[in-house]
C-alpha cells in the first residue's frame, strides 16, 4: 500500500506552536493550492489544504515561515472522525507533514524587517573585465602521482 502526498502552495495564515500534555511540539496550518486546469472562460480554482506537523518539523514551520509564503510539503493523508458543536458526526481528512521545504525565493517572500532580500547592491564603477591568460601559464599534469590529493 501507499499513501504518499505531495503539495506545494501559499500559507493561508501564521502558524502557531503549540504543545501536547507531554510536551510534543505540533503545529496546524492550510495551504492554499491552485489547480493546475481551469474552465475556459472561469477562474482558477483553489483548494484549501490542511497540513499537521509534529515535533522538529512544527517548530522549523513556525520559526521560518508565515502568511503568504510558498511551501512543498510531502507527507501522507490522514482521516479522523470527530463530532462538531451540534453533534454531527465530521471527517476530516489532512496531510500529516514529513518534510516541509521553502518553495519561493527570499525576493518573493515576506522578508522580516531589515532584511535586504530583493534589492540589488549599487555599483559605482562597472567589474574589472577577465584577461585571459596564454597556455604557457599552465603545467601538464601527467600521472596521479602528481595529484596534490
Amino acid at each position: 500500500m501507499l499513501n504518499v502526498a505531495v503539495i506545494m502552495g501559499r500559507l493561508v495564515a501564521d502558524p502557531e506552536l503549540r504543545h501536547t500534555p507531554n510536551d510534543i511540539a505540533v503545529t496546524t496550518f492550510t495551504l492554499a493550492v491552485d489547480r493546475n486546469f481551469s474552465k475556459a472562460g472561469t477562474e482558477k480554482q483553489t483548494d484549501f489544504i490542511d497540513v499537521v506537523a509534529w515535533r522538529g518539523t512544527a517548530e522549523f514551520v513556525c520559526k521560518y515561515f508565515s502568511k503568504g509564503r510558498m511551501m512543498a510539503v510531502d507527507g501522507s493523508i490522514q482521516t479522523r472522525s470527530y463530532e462538531d458543536k451540534n453533534g454531527n458526526k465530521r471527517k476530516a481528512f489532512e496531510i500529516v507533514a514529513n518534510n516541509v521545504n521553502f518553495a519561493d525565493s527570499k525576493r518573493d517572500g515576506a522578508a522580516p524587517s531589515g532584511d535586504d532580500y530583493g534589492r540589488r547592491p549599487a555599483f559605482s564603477e562597472p567589474a574589472p573585465a577577465y584577461q585571459s591568460g596564454s597556455s604557457e601559464d599552465f603545467e601538464e599534469i601527467l600521472g596521479d602521482d602528481d595529484l596534490p590529493f
